[in-house]
């Protein structure tokens, strides 16, 4: 996967600094390299920029104010030396946070997160697309129909697939927290540790308990307001 980048730093050596190593590292295409955020407004707008290195402090619109303004599909990895903006840059979605001076390795480092994000942002929408998934199952690899899927149930280190006919239920060596990062949003939704349901198949919920038939599923505390939420936004009267 090449991803393209910019980099936007007001110090000149900082901003060479990044650019040699976006120029050395291979799934990395550098797009352009601004001494100022003002100077890359046009070009960030018009040209599809994957990753995008921001100083935060810069003269006339500083790297916090011009996140903001930038394409949602633009990532951004922060890069500064002042380790008391890392709050406010994880406020504006950035994926990651370089402290200066920057080294290669922790450059690199950032590269893969960034990597491995848009990696699972480009599965997640094949799944969508496709409404099929394929898992590890007795050796095979199995196809899991998402429309089909009623709920996903956490055993252990395997999850095991429910489906709405009288199909056998698919168990796979995976973790809850693994399969809900590519699962259909909000389709899928997590209402427990232990079970991940399907929410248009869910055609009863009794006291936020999610009913399929003689099963019911118990919400949990910690997932009760996603699910109250869900049920809202369906809801007339």
């Amino acid at each position: 996967m090449i991803l393209n980048c910019a980099i936007i730093d007001d110090e000149p050596l900082a901003a060479e600094l990044l650019a040699s190593y976006a120029d050395k590292t291979p799934s990395l295409n550098l797009i352009g390299c601004y001494n100022s955020a003002v100077s890359a407004i046009k070009d960030i707008r018009e040209k599809s920029i994957d990753i995008l290195f921001l100083d935060i402090q810069m003269p006339e619109l500083s790297g916090l104010e011009f996140a903001k303004l930038i394409p949602k599909q633009t990532k951004i990895i922060f890069t500064t030396a002042f380790d008391q903006y890392a709050i406010e840059g994880y406020k504006v979605n950035a994926l990651d946070y370089l402290l200066k001076p920057i080294s290669y390795e922790n450059f690199l480092m950032s590269v893969q997160r960034a990597e491995a994000w848009f990696e699972n942002s480009y599965k997640q929408d094949t799944f969508k697309r496709d409404k099929f998934i394929y898992v590890k199952s007795e050796y095979k690899h199995v196809q899991v129909p998402l429309d089909d899927v009623t709920y996903i149930e956490g055993l252990k280190d395997y999850v095991k697939f429910y489906f709405a006919d009288d199909t056998k239920p698919v168990m796979s060596l995976m973790s809850m927290k693994n399969l809900e990062e590519f699962l259909p949003r909000p389709d899928f939704m997590r209402i427990h540790r232990s079970f991940i349901v399907h929410m248009s198949k869910a055609k009863l919920i009794d006291r936020m308990r999610i009913v399929f038939g003689d099963i019911y599923l118990p919400v949990s505390d910690s997932y009760k307001d996603d699910v109250a939420n869900y049920i809202n936004e369906h809801t007339i009267g």
